[in-house]
């Protein structure tokens, strides 16, 4: 079942959003790892990310092609647009990417483990 998430609507939300953040690790160690087949492009996480760590693009077409047909058609609903950590290594693992985003397709992993995150684009 998706969690019901308030998405931050203005400035102010955001600022809000942002003193709050604990900050629980130099940047480097943690990285944000989004799926791209859950990922709608909304870019909330883009709004609240401190740090600057998202921005918001087309899928590739290989990488496009190479997701589940159900998969695709939802990303050819929202235009194949996709979340990508493209600045991943400034990540402090506040956490506020993975508390607004509507989809749940982000999480923080450590660096080098392993994980694979959406390719950039």
């Amino acid at each position: 079942m998706k969690r019901e998430r308030q998405s931050p609507t203005g400035a102010a939300d955001i600022a809000a959003l942002q003193r709050q953040a604990k900050c629980k690790s130099d940047p480097g160690v943690i990285r944000p790892v989004v799926d791209a087949s859950r990922c709608e492009g909304k870019g909330d996480c883009v709004m609240v990310c401190p740090y600057d760590v998202f921005v918001v693009g087309q899928l590739s077409d290989a990488a496009f092609r190479s997701m589940p047909l159900m998969t695709k058609l939802k990303l050819w609903a929202h235009g194949r647009r996709t979340a990508f950590a493209t600045n991943a290594d400034a990540c402090r693992a506040c956490g506020l990417c993975v508390t607004v985003c509507p989809e749940d397709a982000i999480r923080l992993a450590p660096f080098g483990g392993g994980a694979s995150s959406s390719p950039v684009p």
